[in-house]
C-alpha cells in the first residue's frame, strides 16, 4: 500500500508543539507519528504531504527540503474560524527511481481525492505536478491545471521531465485528461516565443505578470474551474522568499502570492493544492507557510453555485454580437460571474447543456463593446478543436 511509504512527522515538530497555545494550527491537526501512525482520514478536509525527490530538479539542489523547519512555522500559525479536520500525512522520501517516487504520489493523491481529502503537497520540485495530475486518471476525465509560475515549463522534445520541462509530459501523455491548463504570473523574458506561441495554439490562458499584479482579482476566474493548483515559488520575488540564488529580483509579493492562494481555497473544484520549489530559508519557510493558510482560510469561505436561467439567484444578461449570442449569469450572492460556451456540450459536461466559463464583470462590459472575452474565444474555440 502506498501510505506504507509515507515517513511520519519529526520528533521535533512534535516537541514544538507541545509548547504552542491551543489556538494554534499544531494543536489542532492529526499528525503521521511513529508512536501512533497514520491519522484516521474520514471527515478530514485537508493532508498535508510533503515529497523530498529532487533528481529531476533543473537546477541541482544542493541540500533536501527540509520540511520539518517548514512544518514549525506552519503549527505556529493560529487557526482561523474554521469548520476544517486538518491531517499531516509524513513526507515522501525519494524512491529506488524517480518514476518509484512518482507512482506514490499519484497513489496517495487518487486515495485522498476518494476520500473527499483535499492534499496539500509541498514538493522540492515542480515535476511532482505530474504524478498529481496523474491520480485523476481513473476519478476525472476533463482535468483543469492552473500553475503559478513565471515560466511556462515546456521542454524540448528530446529533455527527460525536469522541473522545466513537466508541462510537455502532461500534455502528451496518454491518457491525455488535460482540458485546460492555464499560467499566472509569467515573465516573458523566461519564456521563448516559441513556447508563447504553442500556449497560443493549444488554446491556453496565460495572464503576464503585471497584468496580473495589476488586478489581481483577474487571478480569480482562472481558479474557479481549477482542479489543480501548482504554485512555483520562484514566481514569487526573491526579496520575499529571502533567497537569491534561482530566484528573480521579479515577481509576486508576499501579500499577492497569499491572495491567489485564498481565490484557490474559495474555488470548489479545486481538488489538489501544489507548492514546489521552496528552498531552505526561514524566510521562505514563513511565507509558504502563511500560503497554505490562506488557502484553507478560502476554503472556509467556498459556496457552490450552479448558474442558470431558472435559479433565481442569478441575473441572465443576454448579450448579441456579430458572431454570437453571449449569455452571462451573475451571482446575487458572490457578485461572481458566468457566460456560457456554446460549443462545449454532451462531452465535457455529462449534458446537453452549455458550459460555464467563469469572467469576470468586465467581460461582460467588453462584450456589450462587442470586444469578445479572449477566454471565451479560446474556449470557444476548444469546443471544436
Amino acid at each position: 500500500m502506498a501510505f506504507d511509504f509515507l515517513v511520519p512527522v519529526d520528533d521535533k515538530v512534535l516537541a514544538h508543539c507541545e509548547l504552542l497555545p491551543p489556538q494554534a494550527v499544531g494543536r489542532n491537526i492529526h499528525i503521521h507519528t511513529k508512536r501512533d501512525g497514520l491519522p484516521v482520514l474520514a471527515n478530514a478536509s485537508f493532508a498535508i504531504l510533503g515529497v523530498l525527490e529532487s533528481r529531476n530538479a533543473f537546477e541541482k539542489k544542493p541540500e533536501r527540503l527540509n520540511t520539518t523547519e517548514l512544518r514549525i512555522q506552519f503549527y505556529k500559525l493560529m487557526m482561523g474560524n474554521w469548520n476544517a479536520t486538518l491531517v499531516d500525512l509524513g513526507d515522501i522520501e525519494e524512491g529506488e527511481s524517480v518514476e518509484d517516487t512518482y507512482f506514490v504520489v499519484k497513489e496517495i493523491v487518487a486515495e485522498l481525492l476518494e476520500e473527499g481529502v483535499i492534499p496539500i503537497v509541498i514538493g522540492a520540485t515542480q515535476d511532482i505536478t505530474y504524478p498529481t495530475y496523474r491520480a485523476f486518471d481513473k476519478i476525472k476525465d476533463m482535468i483543469n491545471l492552473v500553475c503559478v509560475d513565471s515560466r511556462f515549463d515546456f521542454g524540448a522534445d528530446e529533455e527527460l521531465i525536469s522541473s522545466h520541462s513537466y508541462m510537455s509530459k502532461i500534455i502528451t501523455d496518454k491518457p491525455n485528461n488535460l482540458f485546460n491548463f492555464s499560467n499566472i504570473g509569467y515573465q516573458s523574458y523566461f519564456n521563448a516565443q516559441e513556447e508563447i506561441d504553442l500556449m497560443e495554439r493549444l488554446f491556453f490562458d496565460a495572464y503576464r505578470l503585471g497584468d496580473i499584479t495589476a488586478d489581481i482579482t483577474l487571478a480569480e476566474p482562472v481558479m474557479r474551474n481549477a482542479h489543480i493548483i501548482s504554485i512555483d515559488a520562484r514566481a514569487i520575488r526573491a526579496s520575499e522568499m529571502g533567497l537569491s540564488k534561482n530566484f528573480s529580483p521579479n515577481g509576486f509579493t508576499g501579500r499577492e502570492i497569499c491572495a491567489i492562494a485564498r481565490y484557490a481555497g474559495i474555488s470548489d473544484m479545486v481538488s489538489v493544492f501544489g507548492i514546489y520549489e521552496i528552498e531552505n530559508n526561514p524566510q521562505a519557510f514563513q511565507l509558504t507557510a502563511q500560503i497554505i493558510w490562506y488557502f484553507m482560510e478560502g476554503f472556509n469561505y467556498r459556496i457552490k453555485e450552479s448558474p442558470g436561467a431558472d435559479n433565481k439567484d442569478f441575473t441572465k444578461f443576454i448579450v448579441p454580437s456579430e458572431t454570437e449570442e453571449l449569455v452571462f449569469y451573475k451571482s446575487h450572492l458572490t457578485e461572481r460571474w458566468w457566460v456560457e460556451i456554446p460549443s462545449i456540450i454532451a462531452s465535457h459536461t455529462k449534458t446537453n447543456s452549455s458550459a460555464l466559463l467563469p469572467c469576470t464583470e468586465q467581460d461582460y462590459l467588453d462584450a456589450c463593446d462587442q470586444n469578445l472575452p479572449e477566454r471565451w474565444f479560446k474556449a470557444y474555440k476548444k469546443g471544436f478543436s
